[in-house]
């Protein structure tokens, strides 16, 4: 591993790398543009969510089918989830990104009109399942997946919310809750949930970050599952214990656009 500047130590190289992406310009072409048009609270959330949850493959495709899931949705999230009739999903029948078809999309839908409706919605959700002994948000997220799931569904659906029980990295819900509990005067992430410490969060972990992280000598362990994000977000957490997950921009940044 070599530092573009030998003389820095890795804290201060993640540091310098941090403060480099985690800037407005880095919001563009990243799904987390898909809930920067809104400014509600719940349409954030919502948006949010979505685009996370589809944020696998080329990024402009990404962007592309969560922008059209919005625009669908009336550019009005939350009042859609909350609001709408069988009748209003029949336009989300053919939509396809990946794996991610309409099957799962119409139910994703009809899951969080349930969070919302019936459970005070996805920020109470997470909350409810954080138990006041826990270092980290694992039980928290399985928690949420099990409400997600409570309704009848396909079980193909439910590979599209990871599972950290079954050993998951969970890097897309991992992303989301950074997206929604972390905040600086960057504006990147959005922090709109107060009730959830950001020293709770877990870094998302994907081939590029691992990639990183272990030629950073950060993570050793060889699988991208929760064993190995947990193991990265405890490093990290010795450089920046109330803020962990602040680093998982350069780590990302390093790996997509400077190919570390």
């Amino acid at each position: 591993m070599k530092l573009n500047n030998p003389k820095l130590s890795i804290i201060d190289f993640l540091e310098e790398k941090t403060a480099l992406y985690n800037s407005a310009a880095f919001v563009e072409s990243d799904p987390i543009s898909i809930p920067h048009l809104f400014s509600k609270k719940e349409d954030i959330e919502i948006a949010g969510f979505i685009a996370a949850t589809i944020a696998w493959g080329q990024r402009i495709t990404i962007l592309k089918n969560a922008r059209s899931l919005v625009e669908l949705m009336d550019d009005s999230p939350h009042q859609f989830i909350t609001g709408f009739q069988n009748a209003d999903l029949k336009r989300f029948k053919n939509f396809v990104h990946r794996t991610f078809n309409g099957i799962d999309c119409i139910y994703f839908f009809r899951a969080l009109k349930n969070i919302y409706n019936k459970h005070g919605g996805l920020e109470k959700v997470f909350l409810s399942g954080l138990r006041a002994e826990d270092t980290d948000l694992k039980s928290s997220i399985i928690h949420a997946r099990n409400i997600f799931f409570e309704l009848p569904h396909q079980k193909r659906s439910e590979k599209h919310f990871s599972n950290p029980a079954a050993g998951s990295a969970a890097k897309r819900i991992n992303m989301f809750l950074r997206w929604m509990v972390r905040k600086d005067k960057s504006g990147v992430d959005f922090g709109i949930w107060k009730s959830i410490s950001p020293a709770l969060l877990c870094c998302p972990l994907d081939v590029h970050s691992g990639r990183v992280a272990r030629k950073l000598g950060l993570l050793s362990r060889k699988q991208n599952d929760w064993k190995a994000a947990a193991e990265l977000t405890s490093m990290l957490r010795t450089f920046d214990p109330d803020d962990p997950v602040k680093y998982d921009i350069a780590l990302f940044g390093l790996g997509v656009f400077e190919k570390f």
